[in-house]
């Protein structure tokens, strides 16, 4: 069997930057095994796969795999399956439509060329640390622990998240995430949100994402992560729309916004790869 693959750069203007997704539309599902061997495979952070819903052209039913989990909510590679539908399959949508186990989740084309998705707001709480795990996490930067540490029930990928608050500088200079792993599991995080205020504009907050026990050591951009993190810092800055960093080695620039219910998040795209796989 042959399938056409796309590998989109999201929330990039250009490849080799932002954060990379294999796209493989399908008339129908493949089994389980098949798709998670694929997105092995391409041993990307997400491969999305999607087919056309019932209710006809502009809709269709998405999941996300990892290479070595199938996730609930994964942002970038919405915002790449997106890219893929109203620019290669029906150029002519200027919306479209994904059913997902997180609901409904739209991206549309707008006025600039950079696409708008809307995501599931998600809440960031209070959160009480077990002894030695500030510590544990101040290795990852060189010995800075954190001002601050939350929870998030839906962090990313609608995971729950641990939200570690550190300076601009210690965020940057995280390296590595050698007992990450063990440390998140101790307190049944799936990945760590690291994030700090903006020292200079444009930037209102910079995140990091980190998920070693899901196959992601570091992920470049993180569309649902900042979901949470825009519901967070509007309440600390006291506004609406905040420009965010994430501060990975490929960098990916987003404009975010809180709107009740839902985030939406801006960003271009970039093509990297057509391609057709067999299998």
């Amino acid at each position: 069997m042959k399938l056409k693959l796309w590998q989109v750069d999201a929330f990039a203007e250009r490849p080799f930057s932002g954060n990379p997704a294999a796209v493989v539309p399908l008339q129908a599902w493949l089994p389980d095994t098949q798709m998670q061997a694929i997105a092995n495979e391409n041993n990307l952070a997400e491969t999305a796969f999607f087919v056309p819903h019932a209710t006809g052209m502009g809709c269709f039913d998405l999941r996300w795999f990892t290479p070595t989990v199938e996730v609930p909510l994964c942002g970038h590679a919405t915002l790449a399956s997106g890219w893929v539908v109203l620019n290669e399959l029906a150029p002519t949508l200027d919306r479209v439509r994904f059913e997902t186990k997180s609901g409904t989740l739209t991206v549309a084309r707008e006025a600039s060329g950079r696409l708008l998705m809307a995501l599931p707001a998600s809440s960031v709480d209070p959160f009480s640390a077990p002894a030695g795990l500030a510590e544990t996490l101040a290795e990852l930067t060189g010995g800075v622990a954190p001002e601050e540490l939350h929870w998030s029930p839906k962090g990313a990928g609608g995971n729950p998240g641990l939200v570690a608050v550190w300076p601009e500088a210690a965020l940057r200079a995280i390296q590595g995430t050698a007992g990450l792993a063990e440390a998140l599991a101790s307190v049944k995080a799936r990945g760590l949100l690291a994030t700090a205020k903006g020292d200079a504009k444009p930037y209102d907050f910079l995140s990091r994402f980190f998920a070693p026990g899901l196959g992601v050591d570091e992920d470049p951009v993180t569309g649902s992560a900042n979901c949470a993190l825009t519901r967070f810092w509007s309440k600390r800055l006291g506004k609406k729309q905040l420009r965010a960093w994430q501060a990975s080695p490929r960098g990916g620039d987003l404009l975010c916004t809180d709107e009740s219910d839902r985030v939406t998040l801006s960003g271009p795209c970039a093509l990297y790869m057509r391609g057709e796989i067999e299998v």
